[in-house]
Formats: C-alpha cells, structure tokens, sequence
C-alpha cells in the first residue's frame, strides 16, 4: 500500500547542503519540477537554519531516519561523498551525488555494488551533459559535419588570481583541485562522445602565487586517429574558445559558457525548453565541405536545459527506467582521473587497460 501511496505523490527529496548548488542548480530545478518536493535540508548553524522556508535539520541523522525521505542529493564537499553516499543508500534511499562521484574508482565500485544490492536509484549530477555547448558538439559530430573527426579541443577556464583560505576547495585533501573540480565535467563529456581513450597523458600543476592546490591541467587523450585534449587554468583573463573540433570535412569552433548559470545565479527560473537558449552573436562557427556542401558561419546552438536530468531521475525512480546518468560512466571517469595523476607525476603517457 505504501508503495502505491507514493507513486502518486512528490518525491520527497533532502538536500545535505544549501549552499551554491542547492539554491543556484538544484533548488531551482526540484521547485520547477511536478514531481519533486524538497521535504528537508540539512543546515549546520542555527542562523542558516531560519533563512529557508523548508524544513532544516541539523544532522543528516534526521534524514536518514525519516521514513517520508525517498532521495537524497549528496552535495557536500567532495571527500565526503562516499561515506555519505553509502549511508543514504544503506537507509534505503535513492541518491545523486554531485560530481565528481567519489575520489577513488575503488570507492565508486563499492557504491555501485551496495545500491544495486539494496535496489535503490543511483545517479551522479553530471549537469553538463545538458550544455549548450556540449549538446551542439555533440549535434556536430552526430551528423558527421567535419567528416572523420582527428582532434578535439575542450578548455573550462576561469580568472581567479586569488586564493580563498576560508574555503575547502583551496585546502590540500583528498578529491580537491581543478582535475577533479573542473575536469570531472570535460571528462565525462569525452566520455559520453568518444568512450574510454587508449592512452592519457596529462600535466597537472599549480599556477597561482602561493596555491596549495592543483589549478591547472593539459591533458591528453588518444584513440585509434583521434586525439582530445583537455585544458582548464584558473590564470585566463581572456578566454579561447571553449570547444574546437577538426576532421577531414571542416571545422567546429565554439566560444563562451552555457548561459544557464549565470541565468540561475541573478535568481532567474527555469520554465519552458528554451528558457537559457543562447544568442546568436554566442552561436559556434562551422567551417565544412561535408556532403558536398560548402558552408562557413554561424552555427545556431542546441538550447542548453539541466531539467531533461531531472526528468529522467523522476522517470527512473517512479517508472523503473534508466537513470540520466550512468554510475559507471561516473567512475570511469575518476578512473581516468587517477591515471592523469599518475600520468602528470611520472611525466609520461599511461596506456589504459
């Protein structure tokens, strides 16, 4: 009878935080969505707690412990995400994590194995799978416009010659720095388009004046005549282009950030399909002769959207269908992680088994 009382209701759904991805990314989306309610947060400090409208603990205890909870968003820094992780779903609660799922591969197959055995749903929050940007490349690459693809170039670089002592990602810890900050997002992008590569080699570094984590990378993947490369520095005042892509038949050339964001940060809220489509003056430039066609200029992007991934956590939890994001493509990409680690500190190419 429980089971089919909540098939009809909202998805009672915790957060474990409500800093910037509670209120910029997953606040927005769940208060949109018909089919979610966000029924409790967990907020440390009293003051915290009076700010919100919901109902806020102060222990994740009390969410673990509530019957009326079915999922819960991980979404706390990122060394805790496996033991919180498995405590949800040893609570029997379906769970997303935020990226990156975990710090180690070993720890990603633990839960994988642990919410298959107890049967709940699994998810990571790989959002930028529903970028703009991202979603033209693919669209690109999908109806072959560059012909035999040789090289791809994806750069996520920002300006921050500063260092914030008060926050956790500028602490030396595990699962902290801009590979697994950053470059969790460009991998599984690669991941998504291209699969696992044959061979990474990757340099991973510190670029600002008294930085005590890594806040910059040049990696490089190869496959059989494909080679992706991987850039993102916290030092670029004046950014490149975002997504370059070369084949036999032209040339994809993307600038600028999906705008949903910076959209979401000033407090707008998401609505139709389109609500953060791109402007035509941020719109790629495709250079290409495919088909027999020559044609050269602006290339109208695929609206970004984050919401399809709640919609498909929805459709998974109540529906029985697949989940937006796979788990094992979340922990081959901190697989692949790994070996850029051991890539950068022994100074050579790692072949991927």
């Amino acid at each position: 009878m429980l089971n089919l009382v909540r098939m009809n209701k909202k998805i009672q759904t915790a957060l474990l935080s409500y800093g910037m991805s509670g209120t910029v990314f997953h606040g927005p989306f769940l208060a949109a969505h018909d089919g979610f309610e966000i029924a409790s947060v967990w907020q440390r400090k009293i003051d915290q707690q009076k700010k919100h409208p919901f109902r806020t603990v102060a222990t994740i205890d009390e969410i673990l412990n509530d019957d009326n909870i079915e999922l819960v968003f991980v979404n706390t820094p990122n060394h805790t995400h496996f033991d919180f992780t498995l405590r949800v779903i040893e609570a029997g609660k379906h769970v997303v994590v935020e990226k990156p799922f975990t710090v180690t591969a070993k720890e990603a197959d633990q839960l994988i194995r642990a919410a298959e055995k107890k049967g709940v749903v699994l998810s990571v929050y790989q959002n930028r799978r529903w970028d703009s940007g991202f979603l033209t490349l693919q669209k690109v690459l999908q109806h072959k416009l560059l012909g035999k693809v040789v090289s791809v170039e994806f750069h996520y670089d920002r300006f921050r010659n500063y260092i914030d002592e008060k926050s956790w990602k500028e602490n030396p810890e595990s699962g902290v720095g801009i590979v697994y900050n950053l470059g969790s997002h460009l991998i599984d992008q690669v991941i998504v388009l291209f699969g696992i590569p044959q061979w990474v080699d990757a340099r991973i570094g510190i670029q600002r004046p008294g930085g005590k984590v890594d806040d910059y990378y040049d990696i490089r993947f190869e496959y059989e005549a494909l080679t992706v490369t991987l850039k993102s520095s916290y030092l670029v005042k004046e950014p490149g282009p975002s997504y370059q892509a070369h084949g036999t038949e032209g040339s994809y050339v993307k600038y600028g950030i999906d705008p949903q964001e910076e959209l979401l940060a000033k407090g707008v809220k998401p609505s139709d399909w389109e609500w953060a489509k791109e402007k035509s003056e941020a719109w790629g430039i495709l250079n290409s002769v495919a088909n027999g066609k020559e044609f050269r200029g602006p290339y109208e992007s695929v609206a970004g959207n984050y919401m399809p991934f709640y919609n498909q956590l929805f459709d998974a939890i109540r529906n029985g269908k697949s989940v937006p994001v796979k788990p094992m493509d979340s922990r081959n990409g901190i697989y692949l992680i790994e070996k850029c680690y051991e890539s950068s500190k022994s100074r050579k190419a790692i072949k991927i088994s």
